[in-house]
């Protein structure tokens, strides 16, 4: 089969615009912080190849799992163009949420939180080894109804086209039909935001009713605070890159028993054998606690 790929390419010149169109804002306004963009540029340089190196593999995998399909969805008519829209929405919810649930998963998505700014350069934070912990399992079930391999990676870079704009503070509230619907800055600030009350929170991707659905969803109320809960004090990319693999790695070390390894590897992010650190849920719970 042939997906033409064209209409992602002129989006780059609008991307590359609306990207220095905000730089140019933030300058006039003071807020630029020179040392974050060179830090997301040295982030995305670094993962092209990785990108690379990967792709080949990921199609392969999903090619080899298209042969055992159970039905063929058809590419060129509406109600499969439908049906791949859909499941790559919720494919991509569940990677979402997961990869803030489980640490190792996390280790690699932690990068795209990494920054202190939510801007539309920061949006482009990409972790280094995303693919190669095997994310792109998430999306295995797809071919194997029926969902032709090129069609999945289409629509994949399609979501990740979409939520480029959804990266910044400069666009407020939509209107409320739009807000109930589809994923947008609004949500996204507080997907991004380290304030307890709104971690591990919408998680959609194009749209936004799978955490209205499956009740991760949380309105923008009070301003966001960007970043982590504990940010990481460097701007080296490759520091961020492999700063959470570093931290699990020492947490392994310290855990003297097969089950405490399990659990710094598996177990959600702030998860400690000794209760000296707290996960989000603790987080959260400790915060509905005070009067």
């Amino acid at each position: 089969m042939h997906i033409d790929n064209t209409f992602l390419y002129p989006a780059i010149p609008v991307l590359i615009l609306l990207a220095a169109a905000e730089l140019l804002y933030m300058l006039k306004e003071c807020r630029h912080d020179h040392y974050d963009m060179f830090a997301t540029i040295g982030l995305t340089l670094g993962s092209l190849p990785v990108a690379v190196l990967i792709k080949g593999g990921v199609l392969y995998i999903y090619t080899f799992i298209y042969h055992f399909r159970i039905f063929t969805i058809p590419w060129n008519t509406g109600w499969g163009w439908l049906t791949l829209f859909f499941c790559d929405e919720l494919a991509y919810y569940w990677y979402h949420r997961i990869s803030h649930q489980v640490r190792f998963l996390w280790a690699s998505h932690k990068v795209h939180h990494s920054s202190a700014k939510f801007t539309f350069l920061s949006g482009l934070r990409v972790p280094w080894t995303g693919n190669i912990t095997g994310t792109f399992l998430f999306w295995g079930w797809m071919p194997l109804i029926g969902i032709d391999p090129l069609m999945v990676i289409f629509m994949k870079s399609a979501s990740a086209l979409y939520q480029f704009w959804l990266h910044t503070e400069l666009i407020g509230k939509l209107p409320r039909w739009v807000e109930a619907v589809f994923n947008t800055p609004s949500h996204h600030r507080v997907h991004h935001s380290s304030n307890i009350e709104y971690l591990d929170k919408n998680h959609g991707g194009i749209l936004i009713i799978w955490d209205r659905l499956f009740g991760t969803f949380q309105p923008e109320i009070a301003k966001p605070k960007y970043g982590l809960t504990e940010n990481i004090k460097s701007y080296n990319p490759a520091v961020i890159a492999l700063h959470e693999w570093f931290l699990i790695t020492k947490d392994l070390k310290k855990a003297k028993k097969i089950k405490q390894k399990f659990g710094y590897f598996f177990n959600p992010p702030g998860w400690s054998h000794d209760g000296s650190k707290k996960t989000t849920r603790q987080l959260q719970t400790q915060l509905n606690k005070i009067p």
